[in-house]
């Protein structure tokens, strides 16, 4: 997988380019400093994967990923940054990024991230996905319930009993064991959840559902 690292630090893009070198099938092929080299970096290498951070002087990293989505380019976005702000992260989601990690990652869970968005999925470190529900319930994340751009056919209680457990991170089983159901059925009341959002993945599904309120 051929990857860009975007960050106005030298230090932090060297360090994270020789961790990456450590993986035998991630190969950094271009570094930039802030968006607007960013745009031309991506331009001339087409990575894989883009590793962006937010907080950058001139362009940052959230008008880029906007005028690289408005250009038609869909290359997978991987957020790394410091920053875990609730709307901050909304915000970067909402423009077109397929993930967003906090910089304490580890290389492993780093590693891990990158193949999912590489290959479509979508990934958000699981501490954001708490403080996403925490900020939800006091009614702090804003802008979502409303959009207009993301009808969904209505969830029922069941559904929704099994989409809050899938934001907590919990896994099938666990969530039959906590619902009371077989194992079967709640599989298929998640892929009942992932239709009805339009969702590729869980991760997808519960950012949606955070989007329009769903889980207030």
């Amino acid at each position: 997988m051929r990857v860009v690292i975007v960050d106005d630090q030298t230090l932090v893009r060297h360090g994270i380019r020789s961790l990456l070198d450590l993986s035998e099938d991630i190969s950094v092929v271009g570094e930039a400093e802030d968006g607007r080299s960013a745009l031309e970096v991506l331009g001339e290498h087409r990575p894989d994967v883009v590793l962006l951070d937010l907080r950058m002087p001139g362009m940052d990293g959230l008008a880029m990923l906007q005028e690289l989505r408005a250009g038609g380019d869909e290359v997978p976005v991987l957020v790394l940054t410091t920053f875990d702000d609730a709307d901050l992260v909304l915000g970067a989601m909402r423009a077109g990024a397929s993930g967003y990690l906090l910089k304490d990652v580890t290389l492993e869970r780093l590693v891990g991230a990158i193949r999912t968005v590489a290959g479509g999925g979508t990934f958000l470190q699981p501490s954001l996905t708490q403080r996403l529900l925490r900020a939800a319930a006091d009614g702090g994340v804003r802008g979502g319930p409303s959009d207009p751009a993301m009808p969904v056919e209505a969830l029922t209680g069941r559904e929704t009993d099994v989409l809050r457990l899938m934001a907590g991170g919990y896994a099938n089983r666990e969530i039959a064991d906590a619902l009371h159901l077989a194992e079967g059925t709640v599989k298929n009341h998640v892929s009942t959840v992932l239709l009805k959002l339009g969702a590729r993945d869980r991760t997808q599904a519960v950012l949606r559902a955070l989007y329009l309120g769903l889980l207030r």
